[in-house]
């Protein structure tokens, strides 16, 4: 009798779980729902091309009034609900990001995730912790001597030893993956700009640095922390097994290697982001404790690394596969440097653009927000739900739950940037004379940059970096692409190229 009660009971409450799983999901717009396993299968399924899958499930649940917020069901993943919601929709991002600010912080799951390797740092944090560094940087990233500062961090990578490697390599007809050279190339110059110290990561022997590789492993083991269960990676934490071990290991050479560069500015202050911060208080008039210091440090070393060398690498095979923009961003150059530099073409090499003739290529600056568009080199960002609240497209999102705003998603859809959002054409960000930068007047079409009281604030400091970069290739080399290589995105936080960029170096004739 007891056991005829145990199985009617266990019947009843699945069946009953199965009701309201059914019922709520016929409410849901998104991918097919199955009970138990809910949209996992198809998650699974499409893994190796999450981003455009989630692309096509915001491109079908509607038209231009009501559209791009999609609800994707995790039953036993998830911690609450069960349910997470995808939205591209610009009005949405503008809600998250900006009206309801205080109600989307980075939330609980992510900050104990990244605490380890980044602390309460500007990047993972909220609140006051975040807003106090937050007042601090944007002093310093709106001077005009930090943009110098980059710039001459970045022309004497440049000048040395991009330069140097790519001539060799054009000359032997060896090949290069580019994107692994633009790796190494960014992750320099933020070194240099944020504590003034040259890793050399990118040199003719192009040899591991052991700060990048302890750098590189503690991010990696980082981002796994996200993909699985919180309770998985504390246990693994607790037996020092595993991605967790390589974690700590790699933890203590970062710190080791932070140490050094804050003991030599503090005895040697420099222009460099560190030595500003030195000298800055925290909400109690007290100067920053060394542990906050490597973390605010390490912060600006992974913003400001991977972002520029990503979107750079797919800036570049936009380019080599389409002629008629290459002409155009060879043309606009020529124009610049003639003028600045006379009709004598070597001279037009002999050194990396200065700060005044970067912000003079406008078009350059169109091909590579155009990029973004398509490419954003953050895919996907994620906000946490402190209170129930409902979206400007009548989406309700409760309390404990997750919402991702997929910028990848906001480049591909029709109604926001019209039938061609498909193609690469950067005059959609210039005026209608083509003199001058223009982006839309909603700025929540755009967010590659991030958006609101989080708007990236290196911004400015990434396009002067990323043109330098361009010219200084395009100017000397048309790039092809080497046969059969294939370029795919990877699966990750941040949209790298699969296999990296595979390219043969010619040398340009520009007389």
């Amino acid at each position: 009798m007891e056991t005829f009660l145990l199985l009617f009971g266990l019947s009843a409450a699945t069946a009953s779980y199965l009701l309201w799983f059914y019922l709520l999901a016929r409410k849901l717009t998104g991918p097919p729902v199955w009970p138990v396993f809910g949209s996992l299968p198809f998650l699974f399924v499409n893994r190796k091309r999450m981003h455009d899958w989630i692309a096509g499930n915001l491109r079908s649940t509607g038209g231009a009034a009501t559209y791009q917020t999609s609800t994707i069901a995790l039953p036993f993943l998830a911690r609450r609900q069960g349910f997470y919601t995808v939205t591209c929709h610009p009005k949405n991002i503008e809600h998250v990001l900006r009206t309801r600010f205080d109600n989307y912080p980075k939330g609980p799951t992510w900050q104990t995730a990244f605490h380890d390797l980044l602390g309460q740092g500007i990047f993972n944090s909220d609140g006051d912790t975040w807003l106090i560094q937050r007042k601090t940087a944007a002093l310093e990233f709106t001077t005009r001597t930090l943009r110098q500062a980059m710039a001459r961090w970045v022309n004497r990578t440049i000048r040395n030893r991009l330069w140097v490697i790519l001539d060799k390599k054009a000359k032997d007809g060896q090949a290069v993956d580019l994107q692994d050279m633009l790796l190494r190339l960014t992750f320099d110059n933020i070194c240099g700009l944020t504590f003034g110290k040259d890793p050399q990561t990118l040199s003719p022997e192009m040899a591991e640095n052991p700060f990048a590789v302890a750098f590189d492993t503690a991010t990696e083991a980082t981002l796994q922390r996200l993909i699985y269960p919180g309770f998985l990676w504390r246990l693994k934490k607790l037996l020092g097994v595993g991605s967790e071990s390589r974690l700590s290991d790699s933890l203590e050479v970062v710190e080791t290697y932070m140490n050094e560069a804050i003991d030599a500015r503090k005895e040697a202050p420099s222009d460099d982001l560190l030595s500003r911060f030195l000298k800055k208080r925290d909400v109690d008039g007290n100067l920053f404790p060394i542990a906050v210091l490597q973390r605010i440090a390490l912060n600006f070393v992974l913003a400001g690394r991977d972002t520029s060398s990503v979107a750079l690498s797919w800036f570049f095979w936009l380019v080599m596969n389409d002629g008629r923009v290459e002409e155009k961003i060879l043309r606009e150059l020529k124009v610049v440097l003639t003028e600045s530099r006379g009709r004598d073409a070597s001279k037009w090499v002999e050194e990396p653009l200065s700060f005044d003739e970067a912000d003079k290529l406008i078009y350059l600056k169109a091909a590579l927000a155009e990029t973004l568009r398509l490419y954003p080199s953050v895919p996907e960002d994620f906000k946490y739900v402190v209170s129930d609240d409902v979206l400007p497209d009548g989406t309700f999102v409760p309390a404990g739950s997750t919402v991702t705003y997929s910028i990848y998603s906001v480049g591909r859809m029709k109604e926001i940037w019209g039938e061609d959002c498909m193609e690469f054409r950067p005059e959609r960000w210039l005026s209608e004379k083509g003199d001058r930068f223009d982006p839309p007047r909603d700025g929540y079409k755009f967010v590659a940059f991030n958006a609101g009281p989080r708007t990236c604030l290196g911004k400015d400091l990434a396009y002067l970096q990323m043109k330098s970069v361009a010219s200084a290739v395009l100017l000397r080399y048309r790039l092809a692409a080497v046969p059969g290589h294939r370029v795919e995105q990877k699966m990750s936080l941040t949209l790298f190229m699969k296999d990296g960029l595979r390219v043969y170096l010619h040398p340009r004739p520009l007389a």
